[in-house]
């Protein structure tokens, strides 16, 4: 099942609130990530642009970007950034692939 990281930036608002009233906030979107066929990874606070990140394994792209967009339909989240995640073999795949398509770039001509 593919990966996703999911990045999250809360509201002043949503902030304020999680002060006042600590909580766990994974365990609200674990629910709607199972509905969609998906599951949670680890999750985490973090410092800089995003207050939230976390992986989930969704079915597809269509129930990924549902998720996002529930996520940002909310109003508590003012960023929510879904980046698809390729494993190790996946990535090096790709890079066997790159290396022979016809691609040139302009500064080898």
């Amino acid at each position: 099942m593919p990966s996703y990281l999911v990045q999250v930036a809360y509201t002043p608002a949503a902030l304020a609130a999680l002060i006042k009233n600590p909580q766990n906030r994974s365990e609200a979107v674990r629910k709607p990530i199972e509905e969609l066929g998906g599951s949670m990874g680890p999750f985490y606070l973090s410092f800089g642009d995003y207050d939230v990140v976390g992986i989930v394994d969704m079915p597809d792209n269509v129930s990924a970007a549902a998720f996002a967009v529930a996520l940002g339909a909310g109003g508590a989240c003012r960023s929510v950034k879904t980046t698809p995640l390729l494993g190790m073999e996946e990535g090096l795949e790709a890079m066997k692939k790159a290396g022979s398509s016809s691609y040139k770039p302009v500064t080898s001509q």
